[in-house]
Order: structure tokens, then sequence, then C-alpha cells
């Protein structure tokens, strides 16, 4: 008979604990560079429409051949906000590189949650101006929230400009960073006053229709967008894929099937398909990311599977160290 199974499970505060900011930004670099180099293995993405415009996913990867698989399955609802719910809901799976058994799982909103934010401070840390200090966050709900904490380790910001469709939870977000941090956080009057004069800008929504302008951009701006996630959701307008310098995505592949600007431009002829600049590329240092300090830089984050295999593996060795989690047979 096979052995007995033990099974690690994690949950949300577990994760929290273990993931640290700083821990989770040194395992995005590792999923890039892996990326960059050609060593992680990555299936294209499976997405999976539901109602009320929400959508099940499904990533899948391993950080490199001879490490275990990891796979996300979880949905973004994006009417979870009426619910007082999170919008992201996941769930993370951690096999075994030898024999292929379950050996961890985990919750997934959590990893989405840091790892998404501190990826977003790698390519930060990649692509901005060294001397980037101002930001402006469009979006005021969880995600915006992580990049403050996860981009403020990577630049020294002295100040954060907070906009979002409800200026109440806007208000009380930037309230509550403010006392915080060192640096200034307030709430913009609108996007067009938080995006102005920002160094970094960084738009949380799941908007369908872009929520800045490319007009309202400062030269030298980079523009990190995680919302179009899908062809269906284009938070940045289509004139910011001609005026950046450098459009940089997270893979080029999952970009051109399944980011939304990046979608309608290449089907638009607006945009080809050989401009694209992986992140992996820039973080291995096989491509130049941004060229000079008035360029504009854009940045599309759809998430992918090795993302999750570099925190989930991050987690699973904190665990193990720290003797969190509880352990059951299968």
């Amino acid at each position: 008979m096979p052995s007995e199974r033990r099974l690690l499970v994690l949950s949300t505060a577990d994760v929290e604990q273990l993931l640290d900011i700083d821990l989770a930004i040194e395992s995005q670099r590792r999923a890039f560079d892996a990326l960059g180099r050609g060593s992680a293995l990555l299936p294209a993405r499976l997405l999976v429409e539901g109602r009320e415009d929400s959508v099940a996913f499904c990533y899948a990867a391993r950080l490199t051949p001879d490490s275990g698989a990891v796979c996300k399955f979880g949905s973004v609802n994006p009417g979870n906000a009426d619910r007082g719910l999170p919008a992201v809901s996941a769930l993370v799976t951690v096999l075994d590189e030898d024999d292929g058994r379950p050996v961890a799982i985990m919750d997934g909103t959590s990893v989405s949650t840091i790892r998404t934010s501190a990826a977003s401070a790698v390519a930060v840390a990649a692509l901005a101006d060294p001397d980037a200090r101002r930001m402006a966050v469009l979006g005021s709900g969880v995600q915006a929230e992580a990049h403050v904490r996860a981009i403020s380790r990577v630049l020294g910001l002295t100040s954060v400009r907070v906009s979002g469709r409800d200026p109440a939870r806007c208000a009380s977000l930037a309230r509550s960073l403010d006392e915080e941090f060192e640096f200034e956080v307030i709430a913009a009057a609108g996007s067009e006053e938080a995006v102005r004069d920002a160094d970094v800008v960084v738009a949380c929504t799941t908007s369908v229709d872009p929520v800045l302008e490319t007009a309202w951009l400062k030269p030298g701006a980079t523009v990190v967008s995680i919302g179009s996630f899908a062809p269906n959701r284009s938070e940045v307008p289509q004139d910011l894929l001609t005026r950046a310098g450098a459009v940089v995505v997270d893979d080029v592949d999952t970009a051109a099937e399944h980011a939304g600007p990046i979608v309608q431009g290449l089907a638009s002829g607006l945009l080809a398909k050989d401009r694209l600049i992986s992140l992996g590329e820039v973080v291995a240092g096989r491509a130049p990311g941004r060229t000079s300090s008035s360029e504009i830089v854009y940045y599309n984050s759809v998430g992918i599977g090795v993302q999750d295999a570099a925190a989930a593996a991050a987690v699973v060795e904190a665990a193990r160290v720290r003797g969190h989690g509880q352990t059951i047979s299968l």
C-alpha cells in the first residue's frame, strides 16, 4: 500500500505571517528572473467567465523543471465589494517535486494579494526612475493598500495620492496609511489630481474602461496596471501604447491573449507584438526597460503562475522552519 501522505494546510493568517513583504518581493524577483532566463515552466492560464462580470481562473507553473508544480484555482468577482467580501478568492496547491503528490494547500487569496503587490514593486524597482518619489494610486481596495506598502520598500516615497470611485473609502484609506508611514498620503479630489506630477501611477481597479488619461502623465512617469487582467478590462487608454517608450508585460504570450489594452492594441494594429518587453528579461538583464529619464514606461500585469509558484515555495519553506500550519492525512 502507498505510504500515507501528510498534507500541510496553511490558513490566511499563516500566509500573512509567513509571507512578509520583503520575502514576497524576493520571491517575485526570483520568479521573474527564472522566467527571463528560461528555466521556469509556464503553460497558458485558463479563464472561465461567470455571472455578474466574474471570471474563474486556473494558473499552474513550475519555478524550475525540477521543482514541484504549483496550481492556483480561484475567481475574481467584482460584485463582492457590495457583499463586503474580497473580489479575489483562491486556493493554492503545491505538489511534491519527486512523486507529484500534494504536499501543501494554502489560502490563495492572501497569496494573490501579497505577490501581486510584491511583483509590482519588482517592476517599479526595475522600470521607474530611481529618483521617483511621488506616487498616485487609482483604487481604494485591498490591492491599493498593498501596493503602497510594497512600493514603499523599493522607492523613497515622499507623497502618495489616492483616488477611487468611493471618496469616503479613499479618505479612510489615506488617513490610515498617512498615520502609518512617514511620507504623506492624501485622498485626491479626482484621478487627474492624483496622476498629475506623479512619478509612478498604479491602477488597482477592475474597470472595463480607462481610469486615467495619457495627457495627465508627466514625462518620465511609470504606469503600472494590475486590473487589465482580461480582454474586456482596460484600465489604461490605447494612446498610452504609442506614447510609452517601453511597453512591459509580465509574460508576452499571456498578455497578448488576456491583457485588455494589449489585446485591443494588437487587434487594431496600434501595437506590434515585437514591441512587448517581458519583465523577466528586464530583471534577468537580458532586455532594457527604461532607456531615459524622460520616457513614459507602461507595465501591464495580468498575473502568471510562476509568481504563485515562487510565493508558495517561500511560504512552505518558512512554514517548515517556523512550525506554522496544520498537518492532515489524505
